[in-house]
């Protein structure tokens, strides 16, 4: 096995020379990877399957053996999100601003990509595609490194891309899997900041927590995602019952999806009621506030009583906390306090209420009635996503192409100087 070191050596040099690699040969790479996905699809799945039994017996839940599982759907959805990419334009050279200073300076501020990115990651196999596309199309070198679930299906994967840079003629370090899921390497790999630009962490809490503690690199990330559905009072109440049931049942496993339900006072005798009695045929399990409670066992509807905890944790399962509000501006305070700046959804029918919330809640994405399941590189257009940010510097919200770049000035100049000109 090459070392850490050497790795992310080879991936420098790699990225020096991509940065520099026409927009025509990186899509012709991204080409590559989706037709040999297609060519590969059964030896993925069969690799897939090797991940899937050993997780099941090690007692891996539900949701994350949703996570891990490839098949054919989620291999056309790869190779739809690699077509995406394709038809992006290259952000690398776009200029962003232009100015020509008096003394005749021409400044231009231009996109460049960041260098190396390393990706750590958790449970989803395609999130090696995504990040490998969206490096490569974004003129960054990847090294990428997945969760031991996952091992087998990763290697299936990294042997595709492998043999599409080699088809495109790019270099082969362009990206780069570690070979191993051992923490030792992981840790290497965070003290490699004389190569590494950027690390962007993708899974549970505690690996990112672990990434940002022991990373000598900057890193791009989301802690987990709390996201919450407010019901105002004057919401349709048809579309607060499916936008709250989208929320939180789709596909609860994700971070886009709905842990909190907050409704408003005036309205939470007629709505809340309905609207937990659709969660609870759908499996969900209702944590409540004393006030909500109230509501719900009113309405012969059970319920566990909702820890101070338990509104801002992320359960990626079919379990919601629910509480009551008296106002727009009670829904803002409540999500500012337990949410994690992920995800957050007002369903209403006044628009100064909306924007009151729209404005106020300091999340990386906000919705007015429509589902918080489309915070998604995919869902925005962006063709797939590198990760979803909850900070507030370079990137927030769904990563994708543009968020893969740094940028540089280019100055144009004819003999200018800040002192007297050499005589």
């Amino acid at each position: 096995m090459k070392p850490v070191l050497e790795i992310a050596k080879d991936a420098r040099r790699a990225s020096l020379e991509l940065a520099n690699i026409p927009t025509s040969i990186k899509n012709r790479a991204l080409e590559f990877i989706a037709d040999f996905l297609l060519e590969d699809a059964e030896k993925i799945i069969a690799a897939n399957a090797k991940d899937i039994a050993a997780a099941a017996a090690a007692g891996l839940s539900k949701p994350m053996l949703e996570r891990l599982a490839v098949n054919d759907k989620k291999i056309a959805a790869m190779v739809e999100g690699v077509k995406q990419v394709i038809a992006l334009p290259d952000p690398v050279g776009e200029i962003i601003e232009e100015s020509v200073r008096p003394n005749g300076l021409q400044i231009k501020k231009v996109r460049v990509p960041i260098g190396v990115i390393g990706i750590i990651y958790e449970s989803r196999p395609n999130v090696t595609i995504d990040c490998a596309i969206l490096c490569l199309k974004s003129g960054n070198a990847a090294i990428l490194r997945g969760g031991s679930e996952a091992f087998q299906t990763n290697m299936a994967l990294a042997g595709v891309i492998s043999r599409a840079l080699k088809a495109a003629g790019l270099n082969e370090n362009c990206v780069q899997i570690l070979p191993s899921s051992d923490r030792a390497l992981l840790n290497e790999m965070l003290s490699m900041d004389s190569y590494i630009n950027c690390i962007i962490p993708r899974g549970g809490e505690g690996l990112i927590r672990f990434v940002v503690k022991n990373s000598t690199i900057p890193v791009l990330k989301h802690y987990k995602g709390v996201c919450t559905v407010f019901i105002d009072k004057s919401a349709d109440l048809r579309l607060a019952e499916i936008l709250a049931v989208d929320a939180k049942c789709q596909r609860p496993s994700v971070c886009n999806a709905a842990e909190n339900l907050i409704v408003h006072s005036d309205a939470a005798d007629e709505i809340l009621p309905k609207i937990a009695k659709l969660l609870v045929e759908r499996g969900v399990e209702l944590r409540a506030s004393e006030r909500a409670a109230k509501i719900l066992k009113s309405a012969n509807i059970d319920c566990k009583p909702a820890t101070e905890q338990d509104f801002s944790t992320e359960y990626i399962d079919l379990i919601i906390s629910i509480d009551i509000v008296d106002s727009v501006d009670g829904a803002v305070e409540f999500i500012n306090k337990y949410g994690s700046g992920h995800s957050d959804l007002i369903v209403t029918s006044d628009a100064k209420s909306a924007e009151v919330f729209l404005n106020g809640v300091d999340s990386a994405t906000v919705y007015w009635n429509a589902s918080t399941r489309f915070t998604d590189g995919f869902e925005f257009g962006l063709g797939a996503e590198i990760g979803i940010s909850t900070d507030k510097l370079h990137a927030r919200g769904p990563m994708g192409l543009r968020e893969m770049c740094s940028y540089k000035y280019k100055i144009l100049g004819s003999g200018q100087t800040r002192g007297e000109p050499i005589k």
